[in-house]
């Protein structure tokens, strides 16, 4: 089977007749069902209602929907208890049961010809965050993962969103020098423990962070223990303010995988 960012690439540099041609032979495919559709790089018409994405109002703090009746103010209650190192939180989708397999396709299926769809998601998710930001910062893979998977989701959505908000990506800017288990299974607390010290900035790059506001870019927040990880770091070496725009993530209190 041929790896769909190949077909990617091998679209975008022939011309339109040709592209056309390809088209017919390989026709692009909903991101979820992966049926034959059109236009490329999107949901089909009968994914697109299974997906929950995020609408306001939302707490401006997280960025979950606010309870019913609950007033807009600048944090919900969870965030009234919370000590996270990170000053927002923004998501375009719910990660649930629907929006499962996409997820998983774009992190170990190669599933890469999605990432500018799904960073268009994530820069209206971030509209607010993005137009205060100095830098984006891609949540960075061990070296032995990145190896295996030849590509970190996270660099590849965070070039996207730079390329769509102007915003520049620094995929170097934090290290992953511990290769932390999965977290799967893991409950809050062991996942935090889990990412503890995993992370650092490299030195050369201490001086670039200083005084900036930056948005972390990930896949997934679950519970949130390695964006704040990352957020800790990145504070240590002086940035100004750290947020974070993810594709998906699991509700407060949502089941966790």
């Amino acid at each position: 089977m041929v790896a769909l960012t190949s077909i990617g690439s091998i679209k975008r540099s022939i011309a339109a007749p040709l592209r056309l041609a390809l088209d017919t032979a390989l026709p692009p495919r909903c991101l979820m069902c992966t049926e034959p559709m059109a236009p490329p790089g999107g949901l089909c018409p009968d994914c697109w209602p299974a997906v929950s994405f995020l609408e306001s109002p939302l707490c401006e703090k997280c960025g979950m929907p606010l309870a019913d009746g609950q007033a807009v103010g600048p944090a919900c209650g969870v965030c009234h208890a919370s000590d996270s190192p990170l000053s927002r939180t923004r998501a375009a989708m719910v990660y649930d049961d629907a929006s499962r397999d996409l997820v998983l396709r774009l992190k170990h299926a190669d599933a890469l010809a999605g990432v500018p769809t799904m960073a268009r998601w994530m820069q209206r998710a971030g509209a607010e965050l993005l137009a205060e930001a100095d830098l984006l910062i891609p949540v960075p893979l061990h070296w032995s993962r990145l190896f295996m998977r030849r590509y970190n989701q996270s660099a590849e959505l965070a070039r996207a969103i730079s390329r769509l908000s102007g915003k520049p990506s620094l995929p170097l800017a934090l290290a992953r020098h511990r290769r932390t288990p999965s977290q799967g299974g893991l409950d809050r607390q062991q996942r935090h423990s889990n990412t503890e010290g995993a992370f650092s900035v490299p030195s050369r790059y201490s001086q670039k962070l200083t005084g900036k506001s930056i948005i972390l870019i990930d896949d997934v927040m679950t519970t949130g223990a390695t964006l704040e990880a990352c957020a800790r770091v990145l504070a240590e070496a002086g940035a100004r303010q750290i947020d974070a725009l993810t594709l998906a993530r699991v509700p407060h209190g949502g089941p966790l995988s």
